[in-house]
Order: structure tokens, then C-alpha cells, then sequence
């Protein structure tokens, strides 16, 4: 349980002082600035996909074939894609505000603020991960906390005393990506270039399936519940905002159910109680930031409540399948796994496509309860959990 509070602090911190953030900027900027969450929302994906692949897929590899240059070659190659990628769309960012039904002239620097600070947070997440896999929990919490703490004063300081918005996300980003800079030095390991891509992909073929959907499905899916308006906007942006810290830091079951899959370390009972009891605290924190924040917003309550009961519902089966997908993928079938998460995802997707304001939370609940039920059924036919808690395969 230890070790798994240390992941979540970690991927606590990653989400939850840039949701301050966006609350505080909200309140002293332009109120309009919460909608930028929202607007970029389908982006967090990419970012997802490139630490699945040359981050979280290069550390399985090397703990899995004992490859001691697949990090290291990782993340080379994923900062090379990652450069690529984000000028990408940085050059298209009107184009993208313009799809996502927002209006330019209103978001367009923030929009900009936004994307780069994605890169340079995937810059970050990506020598956490190995500092992760390499069991230096302290080291990665400091760095951790020093990088958000100087995100969070730097943007709200800076926004306090300076009204233009240009040198505000300049003041912010530059120290952000020196500090991100120095870790990434700082860590580097003598290596030569030598990484399986394809396996990379195998191991984390889930998560990287998982997040290409996502991208598609929040792109075409916000794009079309934004149509509905500012209400719906509003407690949309509002209930991703309280809830979105808490799903970040629920990735900590997956992140310490992978590393002892790997290790050949896993207890199925142990991880199960212990996602529950993290899941606990973390739907406290989501009712407590409801109380504290609601009144700073003109919010419709029951609409609020429709989105907020849609999150609800999906935390509380998440645990479940999520920890026995990781099993399956890593030692039953990756391709039935991912298969399966991809008719999940096709699912969701479409449900996301429904011609109402809530289409992306309804999309979800049927995803999570799909999955929950045929992974379920994968598990139990593939194995068995004894009263220790141990996983035996069916003979």
C-alpha cells in the first residue's frame, strides 16, 4: 500500500496543481480560461501514447528481455517524435480551436500555453517512469514536486502582477523546461542505440490501443457536446476538473500492478484491497473539491450532477478489470487483451458520437461496464486466485 501512495502522490501531482491552476487562472485572468481544459483535453492522449510506447513499453522491455538500452534508446526516440508531433500541431492550433467549436481570438494563447506545456510535462513523465522502474521512488517524488510547485507559482504569480497573456506563459514555460532539462541530463545512462519498437508496443499494447481511442474519442466527442452551449460546457469542464486529478492518480494501480506482474511479485488480493482503499480517498477528495468550488461557477446543478454520477459509476468498477487486464496482458494473450480493449474502445467511441451533451460520460460507462464483464470471463477461465492471493494458471 506504501508503495502505491508514493505512485499516486506522484501522478497526483502531475494533474492536480495544473487543475488549480486552471481554476485560479479562471478567477484572475478571464473566467473563460477553465474552458481550456476542456478544449485540450483530446491532446493529454497523444501525450499518453508516446510515454506508452518509448517510456512506459521501454522500461517492460528492459526488465522483461533484459534489455539495459531499450530506456534510455526510449526516450531518445520518443523526444524526437515528440518534437515532431507537438510543432505539428502547433502550427494547426486555429484549426483546432475552430473543430472544437471555440472561438480563437479568446483561446489561441492559452491554447498555445497548453500545448507546450504537454510536451514538456511527457519530457518529464518520461525520466519519472524510469526513475520508477529503477525503484528511486524518493528522487522522483522530489523532482516531482519541485517541477509543479514552480508551475503553479510561476503561472498564478505571474498572472497576478502581469496582465499580458504572451509573457505570462513565457515567464511560466522557459524555467518549466530548463528544470525538465537538467532531470533529463541529469539521468541520462551511457547506452547504445537498441530498441524493439514492436515489443515496446506488445507490452503496453493495452494502454497504447486505450489512448489512440481516447484521442478519437474525446476529439470527436467534446467537439460535439460543445455544440450544446455554455451550460453544458461549464459543468462539463467543471466535473473534469474535480474528477481528472483522481483518474490521473487511479493509473497508480495500473503502474504498480505492471511493475509486479514484471517482477514476478503479484498478489491479486493485496492489489485489489489496496486500489480499493486509495480509491476511497481519492473519491473524498472529488466530493470535498465539488463543496469548495461549486459556488465559484454558474453551474446548473442537476446537469452538474448528470456528469458528476456518469465519473462516479466508473471509478467504482475500475479497479476490477483494470488490474486483471494488466495480468492478461502481460502473461495470458496481449492480442486477445487488446483486442478486446479495442471493442471497448470502438463502443465508447460510438456512444460518444450520440447526439447529446452527455455522450462522452455515457460513452464511458458503457465501455467500463463491458469490460468489466468480459475480462471478468477472460480471468476466470485463464486462471484462478488462491486464499493468499496468489494467480495460478488453469491447467
Amino acid at each position: 500500500m506504501k508503495r502505491l501512495l508514493r505512485i499516486s502522490f506522484d501522478l497526483s501531482l502531475l494533474s492536480f496543481i495544473p487543475i488549480i491552476s486552471w481554476f485560479l487562472l479562471g478567477i484572475i485572468v478571464d473566467k473563460n480560461l477553465i474552458n481550456i481544459f476542456t478544449l485540450t483535453y483530446p491532446l493529454q492522449f497523444i501525450y499518453y501514447i508516446i510515454k506508452s510506447i518509448f517510456s512506459t513499453g521501454a522500461n517492460i522491455c528492459k526488465e522483461k528481455d533484459k534489455n539495459k538500452d531499450a530506456v534510455m534508446s526510449g526516450l531518445l526516440f520518443g523526444t524526437i517524435v515528440s518534437i515532431i508531433i507537438f510543432t505539428i500541431i502547433l502550427l494547426n492550433v486555429d484549426n483546432y480551436i475552430s473543430f472544437m467549436n471555440m472561438d480563437i481570438h479568446t483561446y489561441k494563447i492559452f491554447t498555445i500555453y497548453s500545448i507546450l506545456q504537454l510536451f514538456i510535462c511527457l519530457e518529464f513523465a518520461m525520466v519519472q517512469s524510469k526513475l520508477y522502474y529503477e525503484e528511486k521512488n524518493k528522487l522522483a517524488n522530489k523532482y516531482s514536486l519541485i517541477f509543479n510547485l514552480m508551475n503553479f507559482i510561476l503561472l498564478v504569480g505571474s498572472s497576478l502582477i502581469i496582465k499580458n497573456q504572451v509573457i505570462i506563459i513565457t515567464f511560466t514555460l522557459i524555467p518549466l523546461a530548463l528544470f525538465t532539462l537538467y532531470t533529463y541530463i541529469k539521468n541520462i545512462d551511457k547506452f547504445r542505440f537498441n530498441i524493439n519498437i514492436l515489443k515496446c508496443i506488445k507490452y503496453d499494447s493495452v494502454e497504447l490501443f486505450n489512448n489512440i481511442a481516447f484521442f478519437l474519442i474525446f476529439l470527436f466527442g467534446l467537439s460535439n457536446a460543445l455544440e450544446y452551449g455554455e451550460v453544458y460546457a461549464t459543468a462539463l469542464t467543471f466535473v473534469a476538473l474535480i474528477t481528472d486529478t483522481q483518474w490521473d492518480t487511479v493509473d497508480a494501480i495500473v503502474v504498480a500492478s505492471t511493475i509486479d506482474i514484471s517482477k514476478k511479485n503479484f498478489n491479486y488480493k493485496q492489489h485489489r484491497n489496496n486500489s480499493y482503499k486509495l480509491l476511497g480517498i481519492l473519491s473524498g477528495t472529488s466530493l470535498i473539491m465539488f463543496g469548495l468550488l461549486y459556488g465559484f461557477y454558474d453551474l446548473n446543478f442537476k446537469i452538474t450532477m448528470v456528469y458528476f454520477s456518469l465519473e462516479i459509476v466508473n471509478f467504482l468498477i475500475y479497479p476490477i478489470y483494470r488490474i486483471k487486464t494488466c495480468y492478461l496482458q502481460l502473461e495470458y494473450s496481449a492480442f486477445k487483451t487488446t483486442s478486446n480493449k479495442i471493442i471497448a474502445s470502438i463502443l465508447r467511441m460510438f456512444m460518444s458520437l450520440l447526439k447529446t451533451p452527455f455522450c462522452t460520460g455515457i460513452g464511458q460507462v458503457c465501455s467500463s461496464v463491458y469490460q468489466f464483464i468480459t475480462v471478468s470471463i477472460m480471468f476466470k477461465h485463464n486462471f484462478k486466485v488462491d486464499k493468499n492471493g496468489t494467480v495460478k494458471k488453469i491447467c
